[in-house]
C-alpha cells in the first residue's frame, strides 16, 4: 500500500474464528447440512446473475434488494460468490462467502473479498438473503457505504459515495492529466488508466482500507491493489485502486491535488516492478519525482521539513528507512522521509538521466528480495556503491537545501 499527500498541521486484517472454516462447532449455532450449503450457493448464483444482467426483479427474488440499488451503477464485468461456510441458527442461516468481482475495462483479474450473509426462508420455504456485509476484519466495499455515483474520464473511472457528480468530475479531470504525465516519465508498459474511489469522509476511506481512521488522518490518498501472477511468471497487480481521503484532500491547493493524483497514479504504473525488494524511499520518492516533474517547484519550495533539518545541522546519516514512512507516527518525520526519497530520485535523474532512474527502479524490483537489491542496482545501473551514493545524496541535500 502506498500513500501521499500529507496536509500541514495534521497527524497522519478466539477460538471461534479459528473454527470458522469448520462451521463454528462449539461457538453457537450448529453445522448446516450439505443440502443447505448447496441451496445457499444456488441462491447466491441467482443473485450474482441478477447483478450482472441489471435485473432488479430477479435480484429481489433472492432476498433483500437494498444492496442492488447501491451498486447498480458500477460497471461490472464479473460478479460471483463461492460459499465457504454455512451455519444454521434457528430458522436462519449465516453463510461465509468469497465475493469475486471485476470492473469492466479496468480490472484484468477479479478482486476477491470475504463476506458474511444472513439468510432466512420465505413463505414458500425458499432461502433468501436478509443482509450482506464484510466478513469480520475484512474491508468494506464502496457500495457498503451508500449508493455509488460513477464518473468516467478519458483515462479514469471515478466511483464515489456521498459526493456530487461535479466533485467526482474534478477528480476525473485530475486523473486524466496524471495518466499521460506518468506515461511520459515511466513509459507506456502499464494499463494507462486508473480507478479512483472517493468515499464521503476519512472514516469511509479507513473502512475501505480495513484500518483505523487514525492511520490516515492527514494523508490525502493511498493506492492499494490486489496481487496476482501470470503463467509467464510476471508479477501483476490487476485491480489497483486510488482511495481518496476527502477530508485531507480538501485542504490542498490546486498543485497539491494534482501532485497527489499523479503520485498515486505512478504507483499504479510501477506496481508490476515494485515488490519486497523495493525500499519505500525509492517507491515513494519516485512517485513524488513524477508528481513534481513538470511543476517547476524547487527543493526549497517542496522539501520544507528536510530543509529545516539540514539548516539546523541535522543532516540525515542514511537514506530514509521504511519505518520513517509510518502513517501514524511523527508527521514531520514522515514529511522528511518523503522529501528525502524525492531528492534521491531527483539527484539520479539530474546526474545520470531519467532513463537511468527508470532502469534503476526496475533493477531493484527485479531482485525480488530486499537484501542486496539496492546495492546491486546501484552498481549495475549507476556504477556506484551504496556508501558513495549516500554521501552524494547528503552533498545534494546540502547544495539544494542548505
Amino acid at each position: 500500500m502506498a500513500g501521499r499527500g500529507r496536509v500541514r498541521g495534521s497527524g497522519v486484517p478466539g477460538l471461534c474464528l479459528l473454527l470458522a472454516g469448520l462451521f463454528l462447532v462449539g461457538c453457537g449455532g450448529r453445522p448446516a447440512t450439505d443440502t443447505s450449503r448447496t441451496e445457499v450457493q444456488r441462491v447466491l448464483d441467482r443473485r450474482a446473475a441478477a447483478v450482472l444482467h441489471h435485473d432488479a426483479d430477479a435480484y429481489a427474488a433472492t432476498g433483500a434488494r437494498a444492496d442492488y440499488a447501491r451498486l447498480r451503477t458500477v460497471p461490472l464485468a464479473a460478479w460471483s460468490y463461492r460459499v465457504t461456510s454455512v451455519r444454521r441458527d434457528g430458522d436462519a442461516l449465516t453463510a461465509g462467502a468469497e465475493l469475486s468481482y471485476r470492473i469492466r475495462d479496468y480490472d484484468s483479474a477479479p478482486v476477491t473479498v470475504a463476506r458474511t450473509l444472513r439468510l432466512a426462508r420465505d413463505a414458500g420455504g425458499r432461502w433468501g438473503v436478509i443482509s450482506e456485509r464484510p466478513a469480520q476484519k475484512a474491508a468494506e466495499q464502496l457500495w457498503d457505504q451508500g449508493a455509488v455515483t460513477v464518473v468516467r474520464g478519458e483515462h479514469s473511472l471515478v466511483l464515489g459515495t456521498g459526493q456530487s457528480a461535479a466533485t467526482l468530475r474534478a477528480f476525473a479531470d485530475l486523473a486524466d492529466d496524471a495518466v499521460p504525465s506518468v506515461s511520459a516519465a515511466w513509459g507506456t508498459d502499464w494499463a494507462g488508466h486508473v480507478v479512483v474511489l472517493v468515499p464521503k469522509s476519512l472514516d469511509g476511506m479507513a473502512a475501505l482500507l480495513g484500518s483505523p481512521a487514525s492511520s490516515y488522518r492527514g494523508i490525502a490518498a493511498v493506492t492499494t491493489g490486489e496481487t496476482g501472477g501470470g503463467a509467464d511468471g510476471r508479477k501483476r497487480f490487476p485491480a489497483d485502486r486510488v482511495v481518496v481521503n476527502p477530508d485531507a484532500y480538501a485542504l490542498l491547493g490546486a498543485l497539491g491535488r494534482q501532485v497527489v493524483l499523479t503520485h498515486e497514479t505512478t504507483h499504479v504504473a510501477t506496481r508490476a516492478h515494485t515488490d519486497a525488494a523495493t525500499p519505500l524511499w525509492l517507491s515513494e520518492g519516485y512517485a513524488d519525482w513524477v508528481g513534481y516533474r513538470d511543476s517547476g517547484r524547487t527543493p526549497r519550495q517542496v522539501a520544507t521539513e528536510l530543509q529545516g533539518a539540514v539548516t539546523g545541522g541535522r543532516l540525515p546519516a542514511v537514506l530514509p528507512t521504511d519505518a520513517d514512512f509510518g502513517f501514524s507516527g511523527d508527521p514531520d518525520r514522515l514529511a522528511r522521509a518523503y522529501e528525502g526519497g524525492w531528492l534521491a530520485c531527483r539527484m539520479i535523474a539530474e546526474r545520470w538521466g531519467e532513463v537511468k532512474l527508470d532502469a534503476f527502479y526496475r533493477a531493484v524490483g527485479a531482485h525480488q528480495e530486499r537484501a542486496g537489491a539496492v546495492e546491486g542496482a546501484l552498481r549495475s545501473v549507476l556504477g556506484v556503491s551504496l556508501p558513495r551514493f549516500t554521501a552524494d545524496w547528503q552533498a545534494y541535500l546540502r547544495a539544494q537545501l542548505g
